[in-house]
């Protein structure tokens, strides 16, 4: 299969690092112009270099705002009205116990992981039904269908996604517009990474070698056995993206490694 975004334009919200990086990786790959989105023009300078090194001649360029905040919104539509594919990334996630997660912190993540999503899509999806031609993706989370304990304000924050995803997916019925959600199950991004360090160091061993006893010990559902690689999950959300894909809407999508025991 070639996949070829040739003319699009895709814009992937907190795409310095990451899955992020991945996916607008593997849309500028696919021939997209891609728009790179960090909180500081720092991270977005050094991602842009590092995609054009890897990607000579590339059409890329990246946008320094902070998602979490209407303004922040504003100014990254301001800077790029129109997009043909939306990969709402946007997320922060943290474990805390529930009875010491504060209101603010609620809305911390209500306001980045839902609302970014949200006034993106309210921005973009309106040029992309009015050029019949659009791809929104949510990057949500097996968290969405398996909320951690200890997580219950995270898990809150992804399982919204899926629905605001289902109900904007009904809005383009009939035309070449999709929304669909994307769930990502363990990922070896430089969060996971940074996350185990500290207990490969101590125990003297890789960070590789330390992730897969990680996912089996919290994660025993998983059939893969294994985080997947941040490529990984960019491959779907890239084909999500794809002109073959166009009778995939209103889905939730899983690269959870089989973490959801769930046959559908």
């Amino acid at each position: 299969m070639h996949i070829d975004l040739t003319g699009k334009t895709a814009l992937v919200s907190a795409s310095t690092a990451g899955i992020g990086f991945a996916i607008a990786t593997g849309l500028a790959r696919a021939g997209a112009r891609t728009i790179i989105n960090g909180r500081s023009e720092a991270s977005v300078v050094k991602s842009l270099d590092a995609l054009r090194e890897a990607l000579p001649g590339a059409d890329v360029r990246g946008i320094a705002a902070d998602l979490s905040t209407a303004a922040g919104v504003a100014k990254l539509v301001e800077a790029m009205p129109e997009a043909d594919i939306l990969v709402n990334n946007a997320g922060i996630y943290g474990p805390e116990p529930f009875f010491d997660v504060t209101d603010e912190t609620w809305e911390r993540f209500f306001q980045t992981n839902v609302m970014s999503g949200v006034r993106l899509s309210r921005h973009y999806l309106r040029g992309m039904l009015a050029r019949n031609w659009g791809r929104v993706v949510f990057i949500s989370s097996e968290s969405a269908l398996n909320i951690p304990g200890d997580m219950i304000h995270y898990g809150m924050t992804k399982t919204a996604q899926l629905a605001i995803a289902r109900g904007l997916a009904k809005l383009g019925a009939g035309t070449q517009v999709t929304v669909n959600s994307v769930l990502p199950g363990p990922t070896m991004s430089e969060g996971v990474k940074r996350m185990l360090e500290g207990a490969a160091e101590k125990e003297g061993r890789e960070i590789d070698e330390v992730a897969v006893d990680f996912v089996r010990e919290h994660r025993g559902s998983s059939i893969l056995r294994r985080p997947a690689s941040v490529e990984e999950v960019a491959n779907l959300v890239v084909y999500v993206c794809s002109p073959q894909a166009s009778a995939t809407t209103g889905a939730a999508l899983r690269v959870d490694g089989g973490v959801v025991d769930s046959i559908v």
